[in-house]
């Protein structure tokens, strides 16, 4: 891998052979695990300016329509996350010279803030090229992190290492985003005045206009809204045109059935209740999944841009024999993608109903793929992939120069993409969305097998009955598969509840700079075995705070919570008041605990207690109250599995009850306006 340092360059040919189309992610960490920022993209031409709005890429704008970037959003990492953007170099068109690739924070947040800030680069084999470590960002709140330019013929890249004090407006501005200087007060007062602005203006085809993005930096985003600028120059002056291409998206509300009775089923294009056998599970779902992923353009590019793919004419193909010795294989299907006459490859081996992959049925692929020149096998199961822990082990042959990238997807990472692109994003037709919801739907029917994680594993009941017992010692390599167990469940609720939000969900992890994953994962095991508790944090996007999970195996119960922030204005009993009215709705179970400067706990106890009585809130001292941490309490299911009684079904129940009567209720715009230093949520 080549170290680079700010001002350096290389030339991308230089470093590897597969590098028409790159992956490169933005990475960083914060010891409290809350610092964030979002990616941006910027298309520039020779003489250093955006052609137009339209190449500007950011959050609501994330992907080209001729392929050559996209941003593929936020991915979990050992001591933070990374973002992460796909280029296919051979697709970006030739009047553009540089690839600009910056981040931005908001409100008071600093690059300065954040640790381990960096950059890689990796080929369309996942193979890292380079890296660039960032030292010292500085006080800034944008940053460019390096750039992609033209160079005889030949991409090249650039480590620039650039900040920006006046923040993304002026980055943007600079590189010729038509930013308008007056747009921010307009935009925040009428906002306040009239809500989120859904009219249809904005300039540039195929992208939302760049001004009204950048005005709506200070307040949260509703991420289910078209992004639209002010009419320019004040009141007097045309709208312009809208700038966002008209997508379809699917009714939140069926329209009222035709059917006689309930008896009657709805005729689907892939119908899953006569599969009987786990073979005729796995054929029906790959070809289901293939099928829709080479008719729905914007599904298939959105999940095989990730894997490096170019973006090109796709085809996929089922049960095809491929020569292997003295026994042909049968891979479950292919994907094949073509781009000015090139074809990218990739092997496809799916497991469905909780069947795990066999290590020597992956090797076998990843051999023929090695010999006949294809660059990707990819395997799809139940299973949910953790950084550092491979699902299968797969030699690589040091003496061949073709290397074969690896890929792993999770049937809920279909499932999530799915219901994005259909329920929040949209789709280029009706047809388009038609098929998506056929898809979904049979991904989620009972008898398709590709319901997700689903098991916790064989050491669960064993680790529990252990903590029970006060038997588990540390060390023990069952409270590892717990903890392994635990982390992609989370990740699983992070895919589902995002997919039904609209919203970015993700896990929140806090370490140290530069933490080893499996390192982390064996300390989780140790504190498992001290204290009986699984602890994990979520942070859901235009929420106050960070939801946070704390499984109890001792006491067999589930806690969910969130810690907000006290607004700065107003008396304490103000405060305690406004509190208990926004939590009107709110189960009369809710424990409502204050956090007191210096002290940590105040005050407690539950909301059907302190509805009459907010004052019993206060701090009886007359400390200063910081904030508020609202807590439900579950019955944990102690089962390994999903069913009703099942460890999985009570967190996804717990977690969805306190979302929908304790999170959705909080007020936060006020504390935010009112808190200049807290960070923006960052944008799907």
């Amino acid at each position: 891998m080549h170290e680079m340092v700010r001002g350096a360059n290389v030339g991308l040919a230089d470093l590897g052979e597969d590098t028409g189309s790159v992956v490169l992610s933005l990475g960083w960490s914060s010891p409290s695990g809350e610092g964030d920022a979002d990616v941006s993209v910027l298309l520039l031409n020779a003489e250093g300016k955006v052609r137009s709005d339209a190449d500007f890429y950011f959050y609501n704008h994330p992907v080209a329509a001729d392929g050559s970037v996209q941003l593929l959003g936020k991915t979990p990492a050992a001591d933070g996350s990374e973002d992460r953007i796909g280029f296919d170099l051979g697709a970006v068109p030739p009047d553009v010279e540089r690839v600009v690739v910056a981040a931005s924070r908001y409100g008071e947040a600093r690059f300065g803030d954040l640790d381990d800030v960096r950059l890689t680069l990796a080929a369309g084999s996942g193979e890292t090229l380079l890296r660039f470590a960032v030292d010292d960002a500085g006080a800034v709140s944008a940053f460019i992190f390096g750039e992609l330019y033209r160079r005889g013929g030949e991409w090249r890249f650039r480590a620039v290492g650039q900040g920006y004090a006046s923040g993304l407006a002026g980055l943007a501005a600079d590189f010729g985003v038509d930013v308008e200087d007056d747009a921010a007060e307009e935009a925040q007062a009428r906002e306040q005045a009239e809500g989120p602005d859904t009219s249809d203006t904005s300039d540039a085809p195929g992208a939302p206009d760049a001004a009204a993005v950048l005005a709506a930096i200070p307040a949260p985003r509703e991420p289910r809204e078209a992004v639209t600028a002010a009419p320019p120059g004040g009141p007097g002056r045309t709208p312009r045109p809208r700038t966002a291409k008209k997508k379809v998206t699917l009714p939140r509300a069926p329209r009222r059935s035709l059917a006689e009775s309930d008896a009657w089923r709805t005729a689907r294009l892939f119908p899953a209740s006569a599969l009987r056998s786990d073979r005729e599970r796995e054929t029906r779902a790959t070809s289901v999944l293939l099928s829709v992923m080479a008719q729905v353009p914007e599904f298939g590019r959105r999940l095989t841009a990730g894997f490096g793919a170019p973006a090109g004419r796709t085809e996929t193909f089922t049960e095809v024999s491929l020569p292997h010795g003295d026994t042909p294989r049968r891979p479950d299907g292919i994907i094949r993608v073509e781009r000015a006459g090139k074809l990218w490859t990739a092997l496809v081996e799916t497991k469905t109903n909780g069947n795990a992959l066999r290590s020597e049925q992956v090797q076998a692929y990843t051999d023929i793929a090695a010999r006949r020149g294809y660059e990707a096998v990819l395997t799809l199961s139940n299973d949910v992939a953790l950084e550092g822990r491979p699902l299968v082990d797969v030699r690589t042959d040091g003496r061949r120069k073709h290397k074969v990238a690896l890929w792993h997807l999770s049937w809920a990472e279909v499932a999530h993409q799915a219901q994005m692109l259909i329920r929040h994003e949209g789709v280029g037709n009706a047809a388009h969305a038609w098929l998506l919801q056929e898809l979904l739907h049979y991904l989620q029917h009972e008898n398709s097998g590709c319901h997700g994680f689903q098991n916790m594993g064989a050491a669960w009941v064993p680790v529990r009955r252990a903590i029970d017992e006060e038997t588990l010692c540390q060390g023990d390599p069952r409270a590892l598969e717990v903890v392994e167990s635990w982390e992609r469940l989370v990740r699983q609720v992070c895919l589902r509840l995002g997919g039904e939000l609209g919203q970015k969900v993700l896990p929140v992890q806090r370490s140290r700079r530069g933490a080893d994953p499996q390192a982390r994962r064996a300390g989780l095991a140790d504190q498992l075995c001290a204290e009986g508790r699984l602890h994990a944090e979520v942070r859901i996007d235009g929420t106050p705070g960070v939801l946070a999970l704390v499984a109890d195996l001792r006491t067999q119960k589930l806690r969910t919570s969130i810690e907000v922030e006290a607004p700065e204005q107003g008396y304490p009993l103000t405060r305690a008041k406004r509190l208990v009215r926004q939590l009107a709705a709110a189960p009369a179970d809710l424990h409502v605990e204050t956090l007191v400067e210096g002290q940590g706990a105040g005050p407690r106890g539950t909301l059907e207690r302190l509805r009459p009585e907010p004052a019993d809130l206060l701090p009886k001292d007359g400390a200063r109250i910081t904030g508020f941490r609202l807590s439900l309490f579950k019955g944990m299911g102690t089962s390994r599995g999903n069913a009703e009684t099942g460890f999985i079904r009570s967190v996804d129940q717990a977690v969805d009850r306190f979302h929908a009567q304790v999170v959705t209720a909080l007020d936060t715009r006020a504390p935010r306006r009112a808190a200049r230093t807290e960070e923006r949520p960052a944008g799907v």
